[in-house]
């Protein structure tokens, strides 16, 4: 398990191995794609094609949101909820509010 302690905030997340390497992952391929993107606009490359990359890395960085939003409620919503920290809820209500603007 690795735990990572945000320098912004006391508040930090215990995540297994599986769920590190996925999310990692995830994010080493979407970093690669806006490097490709970027290297795009560099060699100046047709918009269109431009496009359709930078629609391929946004919905990477979707997908990615979806799998650590679905992680967050199964397991510190829940655990919240469970220790009678109903705080959470609202804090959940605005994170799906910053998600969907």
């Amino acid at each position: 398990m690795t735990e990572k302690t945000c320098e912004h905030c006391a508040r930090t997340k215990e995540r297994g191995e599986d769920e590190y390497k996925d999310l990692m992952n995830r994010l080493s391929r979407i970093e690669g794609q806006i490097r490709g993107i970027k290297a795009m606009v560099e060699r100046g490359a047709y918009c269109p094609d431009i496009l359709t990359q930078a629609s391929a890395a946004s919905a990477a960085l979707n997908s990615f949101n979806k799998v650590l939003l679905t992680n967050h409620i199964r397991t510190c919503v829940l655990n919240d909820i469970k220790e009678g920290n109903d705080e959470v809820v609202e804090e959940l209500v605005n994170t799906l509010g910053k998600l969907m603007r």
